[in-house]
């Protein structure tokens, strides 16, 4: 079996063991311990006004078998999914994305979508090297700069500037444990990491655009 399954309106990556994952997803966030991160696909249908999101959430994962997973919403149509893989000397990562960016944002900024349909950036990304919580946590500010990266590289531009993301983006860094700390720029960690989130950002931003047009989010900077 492949470790990503697409089975609409769901999509689950694999781990391939238990590991720690560290994320703010809306279904098990912070630090826990899974062997799966899973999507589920919505439409306005599905979430109308006054729904306990939360609830029904936990009930469409009890139906799946999926309540012990990392689990994201997302507007964005799942079968649009994208991966990498990076390999630097002994150190693997693999991120599987899915990238929407009707709700754009530059950080420090807001725009009024009330009203709108929102998109949303989901990034999970399993690294076969052992981290420390400490390590996790810089793992995760690795993948959520590769991410800005990869949206303001697509050149996103709104009133406020480029885009660096959007208002409801979600990731999620697994990694077994281990005793390793450090995992910043400098480190083959987060040079795998970093290459595998921002090549998977980069294409899933550039398939939106060329899907919904570039009215959807502004023009394209040059």
């Amino acid at each position: 079996m492949t470790a990503v399954q697409l089975a609409q309106p769901w999509l689950s990556f694999d781990l391939g063991q238990q590991m720690q994952v560290l994320s703010w997803a809306i279904n098990r966030p912070g630090f826990v311990s899974a062997n799966r991160i899973v999507w589920r696909e919505v439409r306005n249908a599905d979430l109308p006004k006054d729904l306990d999101v939360q609830a029904w959430f936990a009930r469409e994962l009890q139906t799946q078998g999926e309540t012990a997973s990392v689990a994201f919403l997302t507007s964005r149509n799942v079968s649009r999914f994208t991966q990498a893989r990076r390999e630097v000397g002994p150190i693997s990562a693999h991120c599987v994305a899915t990238v929407g960016l009707s709700n754009a944002e530059r950080v420090g900024h807001r725009i009024d979508r009330s009203g709108q349909d929102w998109g949303t950036i989901n990034v999970a990304v399993k690294l076969d090297h052992g981290l420390s919580q400490t390590g996790l946590i810089e793992a995760l500010s690795i993948a959520t700069q590769a991410r800005t990266a990869a949206v303001m590289d697509g050149g996103f531009q709104l009133p406020s500037g480029l885009a660096t993301g959007t208002g409801t983006d979600c990731i999620a860094v697994a990694a077994p444990r281990g005793a390793t700390d450090y995992a910043g720029l400098h480190t083959q960690v987060g040079e795998a990491l970093g290459a595998a989130v921002y090549a998977a950002t980069y294409e899933g931003a550039l398939a939106w655009r060329a899907e919904y047009g570039a009215e959807r989010v502004g023009p394209l900077a040059r």
